[in-house]
C-alpha cells in the first residue's frame, strides 16, 4: 500500500519531502531553485524545496488568466527532539536528552519501538552539508512497572525531563551519536520518531493504523492528486514544516514560500506585476489536516449534530472564530465539485464548550490572501505514536483532489463559477 510505505518511511519533515521529491522525479517534475532564475514553460511540472523539510510541487496549464488552485499540507507531526550533548547515564544506562515538539500524546510513546533520525551537518572541505540521516538500532521508553506507580491506572501525568528520556544502551558503551554517523556531527536537528510499522485492522481490513498519519496522509493525497491531474490553471502542493509549533518558521506555512513561489510562476510565465497582485483573489485554496472522526468510546465529545466518522467520507471543517477558514462560500465550492466528482463528504465542528484545533491556513493568509476551505481525513488517536483512518476515505480525498484540481473556476466578488 503506497499510503503505508510512504508513512513508514518518512520518518521525519525532512525524510518526507526526500520521498515526495523521488515520488515528483518518477513522473517527470524538474526541481528548481529559489536562489536562480526560474524558466518556466506554459505547460510543464516543476517543484522547488526549502530547508529540506518543505516542498512545493507544482504544474503549470496557463493560458490567458494567471490564477492558481492550491493544496497546502504539513509535514511534521509531534515527536522528541534531542538536545545538544543528549547523552546521559544513570547507573548502568545511556538515556538521551529530549524535549518534547509539538502537542503529542506523551503516554502513547512508552514501551514500542522509537528511531532518531532527522538532519545532521557535517564539513566536507570548506562547506557545511545537511544530511538526511536515521539510526539503524531502535530505541524504547520504558513504563514504570505498576508495582512501582499503585496509582498509574486512576490517573498519571507524564513529565518530560523524567519519563520520555528514550533508553539508548549501557553505561560502558560508545557513543550513541556513532549509531548516526561516523563523520563529526557540527550540529543537528534530530528527532525520536515512531518506528511502528503501519498495519491495517478490522473484519475486512478497513482501518490503516500507523505514525505520522497526521498530516503524511494529506501530503501523499495531494501529491497523488497533482500527478494525476490535467487541469487549467497553476496547480501547486505545498508541504510545510513546523505547523506542530505554530508554522512561524522560514520553512512553515507562516513564511513567504509559497507567495514568493506563486510571484516566481507568473514573472516566469510572463504576466504583469498587476496580473500577479490580482492571483490571490481569482485562486482558491484547500488547507488539508486531519480531522477528529466520533470515537467510539466516548461520542460524547462530539458536536450534537455533525460527527464525522471513518469512513464516512472527506471532512470539511468549520468554526466560527476561524481556527478553520472555511466560509459559506469556500464550503459551497467544495461541496458542489465533491458532488460532481462523486466523492462523499461530511461535516466537522467542535462542541460549543471545548477549544478548536488550529491549522495552517489561517497563517498561511497572513502571507497568500486567498478564498481557502479546511478539509481532511477523518481519523482517530490524533497526536499519538499510533493513528487510525478508514482506507476508503483516503482513496475518496485523493479523488476529490483530483475533481479540485481538474475543475476550471472562476471566481469574481461574490460569484463563483464551475466552468
Amino acid at each position: 500500500m503506497q499510503l503505508a510505505d510512504y508513512l513508514q518511511s518518512s520518518y521525519t519533515a525532512y525524510h518526507a519531502v526526500a520521498n515526495a521529491e523521488a515520488l515528483l522525479r518518477a513522473n517527470g517534475f524538474e526541481k528548481l531553485s529559489e536562489q536562480e532564475p526560474w524558466r518556466i514553460e506554459k505547460k510543464g511540472k516543476y517543484y522547488v524545496t526549502r530547508g529540506g523539510s518543505a516542498i512545493i510541487a507544482f504544474q503549470t496549464n496557463v493560458k490567458d488568466s494567471f490564477y492558481a488552485k492550491i493544496i497546502a499540507s504539513h509535514t511534521d507531526s509531534p515527536c522528541l527532539k534531542l538536545k545538544e550533548n543528549p547523552e546521559t547515564e544513570n547507573g548502568a544506562y545511556k538515556k538521551l536528552n529530549v524535549e518534547t515538539y509539538g502537542g503529542g500524546i506523551w503516554y502513547s510513546f512508552f514501551d514500542r519501538p522509537l528511531r532518531v533520525a532527522g538532519q545532521i551537518v557535517v564539513k566536507e572541505g570548506n562547506a557545511l552539508k545537511a544530511k538526511n540521516v536515521a539510526s539503524d538500532c531502535s530505541l524504547v521508553i520504558p513504563s514504570l512497572a505498576v508495582h512501582m506507580n499503585r496509582g498509574v491506572n486512576e490517573g498519571f501525568a507524564v513529565n518530560p525531563q523524567i519519563d520520555l528520556l528514550p533508553l539508548a544502551g549501557f553505561a560502558d558503551r560508545e557513543s550513541f551519536m556513532k549509531a548516526i554517523s561516523n563523520e563529526e556531527v557540527l550540529a543537528y536537528d534530530l528527532f525520536v520518531v515512531p518506528d511502528q510499522p503501519p498495519f491495517v485492522s478490522g473484519l475486512h481490513d478497513e482501518f490503516l493504523s500507523a505514525p505520522r498519519i497526521d498530516n503524511l496522509s494529506s501530503v501523499l493525497a495531494s501529491l497523488l492528486a497533482l500527478i494525476k491531474a490535467q487541469g487549467e490553471g497553476v496547480t501547486l502542493a505545498c508541504a510545510f514544516d513546523n505547523e506542530e509549533v505554530g508554522s512561524s518558521t522560514l520553512s512553515g506555512a507562516g513564511s513567504d514560500f509559497l507567495r514568493i513561489t506563486v510571484e516566481k510562476i507568473g514573472e516566469s510565465l510572463g504576466f504583469s506585476k498587476e496580473e500577479i497582485l490580482s492571483c490571490g483573489m481569482k485562486s482558491f485554496a484547500i488547507s488539508l489536516d486531519n480531522a477528529h472522526a466520533m470515537h467510539p468510546n466516548h461520542a460524547e465529545k462530539c458536536d450534537i449534530t455533525n460527527r464525522p466518522v471513518m469512513g464516512g467520507g472527506v471532512v470539511i471543517k468549520g468554526h466560527a472564530n476561524k481556527a478553520y477558514c472555511t466560509d459559506a462560500r469556500s464550503s459551497a465550492l467544495m461541496k458542489e465539485i465533491f458532488l460532481r466528482s462523486g466523492t462523499p463528504y461530511q461535516l466537522f465542528f467542535n462542541r460549543s464548550d471545548m477549544k478548536s484545533g488550529s491549522t495552517l491556513g489561517a497563517i498561511s493568509l497572513k502571507q497568500f490572501g486567498v478564498l481557502t476551505v479546511d478539509l481532511g481525513l477523518a481519523q482517530l488517536a490524533m497526536h499519538a505514536a499510533v493513528e487510525t483512518v478508514a482506507i476508503k476515505d483516503f482513496e475518496s480525498l485523493v479523488n476529490g483532489l483530483v475533481s479540485f484540481y481538474d475543475a476550471s473556476l472562476l471566481i469574481s466578488g461574490d460569484e463563483i463559477r464551475i466552468l
